[in-house]
């Protein structure tokens, strides 16, 4: 039929515009690819650049770093050093200090010592004082009492005692002083003789012991204690003239003996009880 395409291809119109849209097919598709290409060449470059940035900021990062290492290296040398040196002044300051508290303590224990040794002298020496003293006080307490026992007690034996009543008569023919025989009773007032008064207070015939006591210018005397023809010596009177007391026996309740005055130093009457001179 008139007007339709042959069999063996097609109108020339049809096959033209077929190589025309190829044609346009290959240009546009070489331009894509062109600029796949250089859209491909454009992001490789900008991935080697910023690759390359990278890098370089790695790089500078890692020289900082490193420079900051060796700066904090050589503080951390310089501490280290410093450590060291305050720890070796410390120890030779240690050692200083120690050696001082060795001396020290040295010292002191040898002042201890010396200090110890004067202690004891200084004890030996109280207590040497302390025994002393204690004697002392004994011989003072003893002569205390000796002294307590009259007024002007002599406590030392008379040259001229006598023992018995012939004894005595011998002494009275003397004539060197007067004496007063006498009888005390135990529990009984005080007996008159001569200027005094003599009052017995206890006996101990077992032991020749008595207790009596002497009543002169108004004192009161305790004569403890005593041995039989032992002196009882003592000053009275307005001249201070020595009497002398001589008890010869005693029994339970009595004892007998003589008063030994001055010549002529009786001055008052005694009672009819009492004792007169021979």
């Amino acid at each position: 039929m008139a007007g339709m395409p042959d069999g063996d291809g097609g109108s020339p119109l049809v096959r033209n515009i077929l190589m025309v849209v190829g044609g346009i097919f290959m240009i546009g598709t070489t331009i894509f690819m062109v600029q796949a290409y250089n859209r491909l060449n454009d992001m490789e470059d900008a991935q080697r650049k910023a690759q390359k940035d990278v890098v370089k900021k790695l790089d500078e990062s890692t020289a900082q770093t490193r420079a900051q290492v060796n700066v904090l290296a050589d503080k951390v040398g310089m501490t280290h050093k410093e450590l060291s040196k305050k720890a070796t002044d410390l120890q030779v300051q240690e050692q200083a200090t120690q050696a001082r508290l060795k001396a020290d303590e040295e010292a002191t224990t040898k002042q201890f010592g010396q200090v110890a040794t004067d202690v004891s002298g200084v004890k030996g020496d109280v207590t040497k004082v302390a025994s002393d003293v204690t004697d002392t006080k004994a011989d003072l307490a003893t002569t205390k009492g000796k002294l307590e026992h009259a007024i002007g007690d002599l406590n030392q034996h008379s040259e001229l005692i006598a023992k018995s009543h012939d004894e005595l008569e011998f002494l009275k023919h003397r004539g060197d002083r007067d004496y007063f025989e006498f009888t005390l009773h135990k529990g009984k007032a005080a007996t008159h003789v001569s200027i005094i008064s003599l009052e017995l207070k206890k006996v101990d015939p077992k032991k020749s012991k008595f207790t009596l006591n002497v009543l002169a210018e108004d004192k009161r005397i305790e004569k403890k204690d005593r041995n039989i023809n032992e002196p009882l010596q003592f000053y009275t009177g307005r001249e201070r003239a020595l009497f002398e007391v001589v008890i010869n026996s005693v029994t339970k309740d009595e004892a007998t003996g003589y008063l030994s005055t001055p010549k002529n130093a009786a001055t008052a009457q005694m009672p009819s009880h009492g004792a007169t001179p021979q």
